[in-house]
């Protein structure tokens, strides 16, 4: 069964394909965008030794050519050097303005491959394929594209829709335990900041949905596209509500860049451990009841992810240095930090101006547990 959700932004608008056998149908999808019968294909290497094969057949099945760039696997490639390289590449192909490049891959190839996208000859259209679930759930969707600086992550990039997703959920049964459930951060993310329903739904599914239930998956992955499209549909370019989908990333993206953007912490499993902190830090403002983090704790640890800053291996900042980080992070207004906190499960909100000194006060504790 596919299902297909519609981001309605107008002359930008597109629909996000959902469901089983999306890939070997890719062509079908795809040909219609064409202005002549070839694409550029951009992949990293774990995913293309698993997927670029059926990619490449049903194009061909279609009549339409493609070529293909395969960069190292990783958040590392989300940088200058392979950036430079991809833009380098599609100009060699002789990519024009009116063709379609295609992003395979997970968050680090969509985000970098939509970035060169945008930039190409001032815009080229190009089709998400996110092959993770972080990707199929959150940053396929939305038209956020970019790289990461030393500065911190994400900071150079560009505003950039797709102009079509295609959202395999077989693919995922390719993914490692630990990379499924970081995606799975992001998943309890939109139940926690706007859907308390589908946190409960959650509650009761989410061993099914990490256990390779096809129907479950297909509920999970099309409800947080259903939420992230009705987002960006009222705010794309994250003047207001856009802001809402950064729970948990304030936290998260500061612990990411103090454990060097590496495999010691994946982002979603920095959003789960953000979304808990920030929970936390709703409940000490006396914000929402302490019922609330202590129910978001006990599904992330039911599921066996990351929760508490004890999850992470080696060392990290003290508080200070953690506030510094955050300090770097494009939420950042009038050097004042904003946060995503929450009345209760599903009911998040912007808070632009919280006290440094309760954020030290949490991070002080529980860094005191480690």
């Amino acid at each position: 069964m596919i299902e297909t959700v519609h981001v309605g932004l107008g002359e930008r608008a597109y629909d996000v394909h959902i469901g089983s056998g999306v890939l070997p149908d890719a062509g079908r999808y795809i040909t219609p965008l064409l202005n002549r019968p070839q694409v550029a294909i951009i992949s990293d290497e774990t995913v293309a030794g698993a997927h670029l094969a059926t990619l490449t057949k049903a194009l061909e099945v279609a009549g339409v050519q493609s070529s293909s760039l395969t960069l190292p696997a990783g958040e590392a490639t989300k940088s200058w050097p392979h950036f430079e390289r991809a833009v380098e590449w599609l100009l060699s192909e002789k990519v024009e303005r009116r063709d379609v490049v295609i992003a395979l891959g997970g968050g680090v190839i969509g985000d970098l491959v939509g970035f060169a996208a945008a930039v190409l000859r001032r815009g080229v259209r190009f089709v998400q394929i996110p092959t993770s679930l972080l990707a199929q759930v959150d940053s396929s969707v939305g038209g956020k594209t970019g790289i990461n600086a030393p500065h911190g992550k994400n900071l150079i990039g560009a505003f950039h829709q797709p102009a079509m997703v295609l959202a395999d959920i077989d693919v995922l049964d390719t993914l490692t335990e630990r990379d499924f459930l970081a995606g799975y951060g992001e998943v309890v993310k939109y139940g926690l900041l706007g859907d308390a329903a589908f946190f409960d739904w959650l509650e009761a599914n989410g061993p099914d949905v990490a256990g390779g239930g096809k129907e479950a998956r297909l509920y999970a992955v099309k409800r947080s596209v259903e939420m992230k499209a009705e987002i960006v549909v009222r705010d794309e370019t994250e003047m207001g509500d856009r802001a809402l989908l950064n729970l948990g990333h304030t936290f998260c993206h500061a612990l990411e860049a103090a454990t060097g953007y590496s495999d010691r912490l994946l982002h979603g499993e920095g959003v789960a451990v953000g979304c808990a902190l920030a929970f936390e830090l709703s409940s000490r403002m006396g914000l929402c009841a302490q019922e609330d983090p202590s129910r978001v704790r006990a599904h992330l640890r039911g599921m066996k992810m990351k929760v508490d800053l004890s999850d992470i291996s080696g060392e990290l900042p003290d508080a200070e240095g953690l506030l510094d980080l955050m300090a770097q992070d494009k939420k950042v207004i009038d050097d004042r930090l904003r946060f995503i906190l929450a009345r209760g499960i599903g009911e998040a909100f912007v808070a632009e101006d919280v006290d440094p000194v309760q954020v030290r006060g949490l991070l002080q504790d529980a860094l005191a547990t480690r």
